[in-house]
């Protein structure tokens, strides 16, 4: 409760704590009342608003202000707001517009949120907000979302990684009005035959497929679109190859906001055989099972290093 003293106007801030995170609320309401609040950088998902984190929902859900890309993040993800929230569409506006939307917002609000498209930090822009709202001194902090990396290859049942296969993944995407570095062109990388998620590149087909035949990938490869992953309603997956990309976009009228996967991987649900995952062979021991027919006396591999999350497989 804010209540305004008679003596020098100065504001006086009562905390009324969260029964379950008494210490949290507190500290939260000593910051809004001595500094700006904090401005969070919030993984939309890939476009199904459901795909949102529950810690970016919540965090949603006590925002003060929203500022949302509505030229990528459905509209849909903001309806968790509070009534009162302040919530602006930064399609139109330049990066120096939002820092100063977001910096003065944080002057009101203890918690803003800026609502990002997939993942903050893939092609999010996010060092370039974080610059200016460090220098006026505001708090920052990132909740990770799904990328429409995954939301893709999700949506067509598609692995990224198998055995003896590919066991890498690169993000990247094709030289248009922004240059690409030295050594990351997509023949230098397509050369490593593992899987490649090309983002922001479905007007630029022509270099995709310029890229992979560069590279020595046959023209029967097979290559996988889906524009807008997850989104209800607007999904459409393509499933092509590198000679017929262009002419089954354009049949499936696919111009924007598509992810192009190339991968050896693609297609291996329906290969009649598959290399397997040693972690779940029964002859592979760790840390939770013993191989049911290990060597006598064999033993277990160190807990310390041969995990499920970190075993070969």
């Amino acid at each position: 409760m804010r209540a305004r003293s008679p003596l020098g106007g100065r504001i006086f801030v009562r905390c009324f704590p969260m029964p379950d995170s008494s210490a949290q609320s507190s500290a939260a309401c000593e910051t809004a009342a001595t500094g700006p609040g904090t401005v969070w950088f919030v993984g939309a998902g890939p476009g199904d608003p459901e795909l949102i984190t529950v810690k970016g929902r919540s965090l949603i859900e006590r925002a003060g202000a929203i500022l949302f890309a509505g030229s990528l993040v459905d509209e849909a993800a903001t309806r968790w707001a509070p009534p009162g929230c302040s919530i602006a569409d930064s399609k139109s506006m330049t990066l120096d517009q939002m820092a100063a939307w977001l910096v003065l917002q944080a002057q009101k609000h203890r918690t803003v949120v800026r609502l990002q498209t997939g993942d903050p930090a893939l092609y999010g822009a996010l060092v370039e907000l974080v610059q200016p709202l460090d220098a006026a001194g505001v708090p920052v902090r990132v909740v990770p979302g799904v990328s429409s990396a995954m939301a893709s290859a999700a949506a067509a049942v598609e692995s990224f990684t198998l055995p003896e296969v590919t066991q890498t993944v690169v993000f990247t995407r094709v030289e248009g009005r922004t240059p690409m570095p030295p050594g990351e062109s997509l023949a230098e990388l397509a050369r490593h035959r593992c899987t490649l998620c090309i983002f922001l590149s479905i007007t630029l087909l022509h270099k995709v497929q310029a890229g992979l035949r560069e590279a020595g990938w046959p023209d029967d490869a097979p290559l996988l679109v889906v524009h807008k992953a997850s989104w209800p309603g607007e999904e459409r997956i393509v499933r092509c190859t590198v000679a017929d990309v262009r002419e089954r976009c354009r049949e499936a009228q696919v111009v924007s906001q598509a992810m192009i996967i190339a991968s050896p991987t693609l297609g291996a649900r329906q290969w009649p055989q598959l290399a397997k995952s040693k972690l779940y062979d029964p002859g592979f021991t760790h840390r939770f099972r013993r191989a049911s027919d290990a060597p006598q006396g064999a033993e277990a591999s160190s807990p310390l290093t041969d995990t499920p999350q970190d075993t070969p497989r």
